[in-house]
């Protein structure tokens, strides 16, 4: 008996689009970080890249439950001492409301350059147009 092993050539790339309107932050980031690592395929390694692209729109109107808009809190370091910044939910919704989704599901991602290389396939744009119609995107419901 042998076990079968996907190469690079046995890889489909799909792409998949998710309308985040009024969906829950942290299902709507499960159920791409899945899509982008490829689980959902049979030919899942976890050594290989065998994940799809993902596109998400309306990042701008996913859901947050509880009082997360006002007490969650986004940590970056400038690199300087004393230079910690953080930005609450709210004000990250009205100035990058895309960047709450991308660092939720990149949280999910493998912490390597294998998640690098899946994390690269994301995109998220807070309207509901996006430039990828010419790779015909199936529609995916959360």
């Amino acid at each position: 008996m042998r076990t079968e092993y996907p190469s690079k050539h046995d890889i489909n790339r799909a792409w998949h689009v998710i309308d985040a309107n009024d969906v829950v932050l942290g299902r709507i980031a499960a159920r791409a970080a899945m899509l982008l690592m490829g689980k959902h395929k049979v030919t899942y390694a976890p050594s290989i890249d065998t994940g799809d692209h993902v596109v998400i729109i309306n990042a701008s109107k996913v859901k947050m439950t509880g009082n997360k808009e006002n007490q969650k809190l986004y940590r970056r370091h400038t690199g300087y001492p004393g230079g910690l910044i953080e930005t609450g939910a709210r004000k990250m919704r009205e100035t990058r409301p895309e960047r709450i989704l991308e660092l939720a599901i990149s949280g999910m991602l493998p912490k390597t350059k294998l998640g690098k290389q899946m994390y690269r396939k994301l995109n998220v744009y807070p309207g509901d147009h996006h430039p990828h119609q010419a790779q015909k995107p199936t529609p995916l419901s959360v």
